[in-house]
């Protein structure tokens, strides 16, 4: 059975976004900061320059952009970062989207966090409207989690996710698979993961932002940690779909979900239904491309809500048809310059 909620009944009917080559556009991920307290060796480098608060669109804005989009038929938001729950205020901006949940335009609204303050907040983000948070975490090893986050604090996490857990979210694991750092730990973390009734996502590395790391060292293709799980697993493929680009199978011994999200080896631009923006106001049609749209100007210049409409209608006009992601050769700067967490997860 698919774990992608419908559409509820009596739901008013949204205009489309859609774009140049027929897809539907309805879901929105939005960074609501750049800053995060971790720093993964394959997302940023160690001394990440974080950017201004002046730069940084405030709360209202973002609710605002926010609302823009769903009345343009945006069905589903999520909240990124850097770290979202590192704004302040940042559960005063859910608990005014959550309005667009109540009436019915929003089907969903979710996280993603690191989960290192996630211990706090649980109980507040559920009761504000969210039933569905993504946690990323890439080994259950604490000295390989705190080389990998340079300092991160597994036990932190953890009670993070044990909290969301707790209050009823569900939570779903992104897992970047690494050639060298998780590559046998893998099946350990999905079945930890899948013990709690929790789904799982492996992610392949992907050539966003400058950082020490050598990407070609690390970069493991899916196709062979399916084929690594399928020695061990019967992986059953079903038809489940979130919102996002995972193609999921069911994990025949442990009964839980798996998803794998594998841009470089096998691309899913062809039903892609999302755009991001930034906390900066900086809205990107295709991850991987450069092309965008500066809305931050025209909201601090007063643009009217029908303005503010016209202006992302004509963005998703050239969203493109595909990314050009691949992992560079030895010594190559990466794909795009800009940092993931600049960008939104």
């Amino acid at each position: 059975m698919s774990f992608l909620l419908p559409i509820p009944a009596g739901a008013p009917t949204r205009p489309a976004l859609i774009d140049p080559f027929g897809r539907r556009i309805d879901y929105l991920r939005v960074s609501v900061t750049d800053r995060c307290d971790l720093r993964c060796v394959y997302c940023m480098p160690k001394n990440q320059r974080f950017l201004p608060k002046s730069e940084i669109l405030t709360l209202e804005q973002l609710d605002r952009l926010c609302s823009a989009f769903v009345a343009l038929g945006t069905r589903r938001i999520r909240l990124t970062g850097g770290e979202p729950l590192l704004r302040r205020g940042f559960l005063d901006l859910v608990r005014a989207l959550s309005r667009h949940l109540a009436s019915g335009d929003l089907h969903e609204l979710t996280l993603t966090t690191n989960a290192t303050r996630l211990s706090e907040h649980a109980v507040a983000l559920a009761d504000a409207g969210l039933r569905r948070i993504n946690v990323s975490i890439d080994s259950l090893h604490p000295s390989t989690f705190a080389r990998l986050t340079r300092g991160g604090d597994l036990a932190r996490v953890l009670a993070g996710i044990d909290a969301a857990l707790a209050a009823g979210l569900h939570v779903k694991l992104n897992i970047v698979a690494l050639a060298h750092d998780n590559r046998l730990e893998l099946p350990a973390i999905i079945a930890w993961a899948h013990d709690l009734g929790m789904d799982a996502s492996l992610i392949e590395t992907m050539p966003l932002g400058e950082i020490e790391e050598d990407r070609t060292d690390q970069y493991l293709p899916l196709t062979s940690v399916r084929a690594d799980l399928e020695a061990l697993w019967t992986l059953e493929p079903i038809g489940d779909r979130t919102c996002g680009p995972a193609r999921y199978v069911r994990v025949k011994e442990t009964g839980g979900r798996l998803g794998f999200i594998a841009p470089l080896t096998d691309n899913f631009c062809a039903s892609c239904n999302r755009v991001r923006l930034t906390s900066t106001g900086i809205l990107f049609m295709c991850l991987g491309q450069e092309d965008s749209a500066d809305l931050r100007m025209p909201l601090r210049d007063g643009v009217s809500d029908q303005g503010l409409q016209d202006l992302i209608v004509a963005a998703i006009a050239r969203k493109p048809l595909k990314h050009d992601f691949r992992i560079e050769a030895r010594g190559e700067r990466p794909a795009l310059v800009r940092p993931m967490s600049r960008t939104g997860g």
